[in-house]
């Protein structure tokens, strides 16, 4: 890896390039880049993943096609709980957080990884309410929807394997040491639409509230011409995300965070409004890895103190997400 493969965005987001990730060397600097960023923002943003663009195209192509079809199409595959099918409303993401807000400016669809298993095989996923239990909802338009996005998720889930591999090695541990967390994860692949904004939008309402993600990582696709994205640095100052042409934005969870005791920084973002003369649409799409429903999630030494010096405390991954989840989705009151 050579000595301009890490820049910074904005001076707080990192963009790291992987392509030298096929060589041990190159594997062990790509891992002391990534553990920088997880300890300061949370956030990197990768180049020379491998990921083809012209699938990222079709994904783009697709999805957008599908968010403009008329609604009475779309709500054929909605009214579906948490991140499963088609929202009109992709949720109040701030309610997950325990805050109060009018409900985020997006529409949404989602699809599991798990989603695709027998009705059998997602009965098992936990004896609790969970929208990976759910079998997906694919929509008939576009034609090649689908299979664009089981082609893509296939894509990012390999890429997603292989940064928890690296970030294994950040931690000092082997690069396998997350494997048996993971080999059975209930991943989703979520789509957020937002709509050109022609009214203005009610006293707090953004197109994503400010929060936390809850799992492992995250690998957002977001469009190149089209900010928006801002994560928090230290407690009141919002830094840009600018979107790097062919790049991923990657982020740590709440699970990741709490898996390295703290050290790690699960960090809070969101989605601004676009100016009052800008009303063209936004699209962005988060592949959510996440763990076995069923890993128990321990702080690894040394643990740092949490807020107010209490001691971080082992969580069931799916428990914590299927909460977490129910939150996000609560009515508004």
């Amino acid at each position: 890896m050579n000595p301009n493969s890490v820049t910074m965005v904005d001076g707080y987001v990192p963009v790291i390039d992987l392509s030298a990730r096929d060589s041990p060397s190159g594997r062990a600097t790509l891992a002391e880049a990534i553990g920088r960023a997880c300890r300061t923002s949370g956030f990197f943003v990768i180049v020379g993943h491998g990921v083809p663009p012209e699938l990222i195209d079709r994904l783009h192509t697709a999805t957008t096609a599908f968010f403009t079809l008329p609604d009475a199409e779309k709500d054929r595959i909605a009214h579906r709980p948490g991140f499963s099918g088609f929202r009109r409303s992709g949720g109040t993401t701030a309610q997950s957080l325990g805050q109060r807000t009018p409900p985020d400016l997006c529409e949404s669809f989602g699809a599991h990884v798990t989603g695709e298993l027998s009705d059998r095989e997602r009965g098992e996923l936990g004896d609790y309410q969970a929208t990976w239990k759910l079998a997906n909802l694919w929509p008939e338009n576009p034609a090649d929807f689908k299979d664009t996005w089981r082609e893509y998720m296939t894509a990012v889930h390999a890429l997603a394997a292989d940064l928890l591999r690296l970030c294994s090695l950040a931690l000092g541990l082997d690069e396998d040491h997350f494997d048996d967390k993971f080999d059975r994860h209930v991943s989703s692949l979520v789509a957020n639409y937002y709509q050109p904004q022609v009214d203005e939008p009610l006293p707090g309402q953004l197109r994503r509230g400010a929060h936390t993600d809850f799992g492992g990582l995250t690998v957002l696709y977001q469009q190149d011409d089209r900010g928006g994205l801002q994560v928090l640095q230290g407690e009141d100052t919002w830094r840009d995300v600018r979107a790097v042409p062919g790049g991923f934005v990657i982020n740590i969870g709440d699970l990741m965070s709490l898996w390295t005791g703290g050290r790690w920084v699960s960090t809070m973002h969101r989605v601004v409004n676009p100016e009052r003369t800008d009303t063209s649409s936004r699209l962005s799409v988060p592949f959510f890895f996440q763990p076995n429903h069923d890993a128990a999630i321990k702080p690894l030494p040394p643990v740092a103190p949490a807020p107010g010096g209490r001691r971080p405390q082992a969580v069931i991954a799916g428990e914590w997400m299927a909460l977490k989840t129910r939150k996000l989705f609560a009515p508004a009151r």
